[in-house]
């Protein structure tokens, strides 16, 4: 354990979330293994991660029947199974959270995802959630969407943790550290204290690679002078988009107006590295963490990607390194016709889309187990009745 690389990232700063969760995970104590022996001191979960846990094992599966006998629709079966799993994982990190006294120890839940477009259904969702869960070292998901912004602030504002999620461009992080702040200023305009109030800023990685490296092969299938950058330019372009957005944290929250939040109590909105999988086998599978390491960050990754870096990895301070090379990077790109905002936008799209099939999915199985659990109601009724 002295030489776990996973235990060394606390002294860089940096806190190492996993992105996963289950009931198996809970039920064999392998989560509060990974808390006590490699430091994990967090946990997120989305849609997919759900959708994976709850119909494709059986770990549910008494409870969904039990809750299907009590006439609880699909949708309520799967709000008592996350509420109960998110309960507990909370209650795992409580004494982390206590003892770091809310800085850390945090697990996330996400609104619908059919809610990412609609403020007033996500302030409506979220404030639910929160107050189901009923922990405090719980973040609400929320989609960094225009809409998402306006519910972030309120979110703050009414003292709700947020977790922004699926964020991929740095105009959008600055827009959603404006509403924080604006939250924050808020809620200290009436008079209510603003120590406990958290928020993190979650950036989607490698997802930025897949699609912009498609449009470089398409660059260099065009030839010309355009070319040689589009080269040079391949799996570089989500670190330096992350590094980039680090530069504006450490200038937002050093600035007049969040040190003025800060004397009152005021928390950063530490910002967070996820979509840490590597998609591409050529490279490192450890490449969005050892790439990233700095304080004051999060970096939530898989379960893969964690025992990879608990095998290899390789701790150091990088995520400041060669910051001409990161601007290189930045201006190559535009140089080759690739607008990083367009980029942005369309992964901002997809992404809703990633998270809305897998909650259909979900919703389907937990549909057809319902069912059957009713058949089995029923069949169950029919013989007792014989007897």
């Amino acid at each position: 354990m002295k030489n776990n690389p996973l235990l060394k990232l606390e002294s860089f700063g940096q806190s190492i979330w996993l992105d996963f969760i289950s009931r198996g995970l809970l039920d064999s104590g392998e989560l509060l293994r990974l808390i006590n022996e490699d430091g994990v001191t967090g946990v997120t979960s989305n849609p997919s991660i759900f959708e994976k846990a709850i119909a494709e094992s059986s770990d549910y599966d008494d409870t969904i029947r039990s809750l299907a006998r009590e006439g609880k629709s699909a949708a309520e079966i799967y709000e008592e199974l996350v509420v109960e799993d998110i309960r507990r994982t909370a209650d795992l990190f409580r004494p982390l959270y206590d003892r770091m006294e809310g800085r850390d120890g945090f697990v996330s839940l996400e609104v619908s995802p059919h809610l990412a477009r609609d403020t007033a259904g996500t302030i409506r969702e979220a404030r639910h959630l929160w107050a189901r869960v009923d922990r405090p070292n719980l973040l609400i998901k929320v989609p960094g969407t225009l809409e998402g912004l306006s519910a972030l602030l309120r979110l703050i504002s009414e003292g709700i943790n947020v977790n922004v999620t699926l964020l991929f461009g740095l105009s959008r992080y600055q827009a959603v550290a404006e509403a924080y702040c604006l939250g924050l200023e808020e809620r200290a305009a009436m008079g209510l204290p603003l120590d406990r109030i958290s928020s993190v800023a979650s950036f989607f990685l490698s997802r930025i690679d897949v699609l912009a490296d498609h449009l470089l092969d398409e660059k260099l299938k065009e030839g010309g002078h355009r070319e040689d950058n589009a080269f040079l330019l391949h799996g570089k372009v989500a670190i330096a988009s992350a590094r980039s957005a680090y530069q504006l944290y450490k200038e937002i929250h050093t600035g007049e107006r969040f040190r003025k939040l800060a004397a009152g109590g005021a928390r950063p909105q530490r910002v967070l590295w996820a979509s840490t999988s590597t998609k591409n086998p050529a490279e490192s599978d450890v490449k969005y963490v050892e790439a990233l390491i700095g304080p004051e960050t999060i970096n939530t990754i898989p379960l893969e990607t964690l025992i990879a870096y608990r095998d290899h990895g390789n701790p150091e301070f990088r995520l400041e390194d060669d910051q001409e090379g990161t601007d290189r990077v930045l201006r190559h790109l535009k140089e080759t016709g690739i607008d990083l905002d367009s980029v942005t936008a369309q992964l901002e799209n997809e992404g809703i889309e990633k998270f809305i099939k897998p909650f259909g999915k979900l919703m389907q199985a937990l549909e057809r187990k319902k069912h059957f659990a009713e058949q089995d109601t029923s069949a169950d009724s029919t013989q007792t009745g014989r007897l």
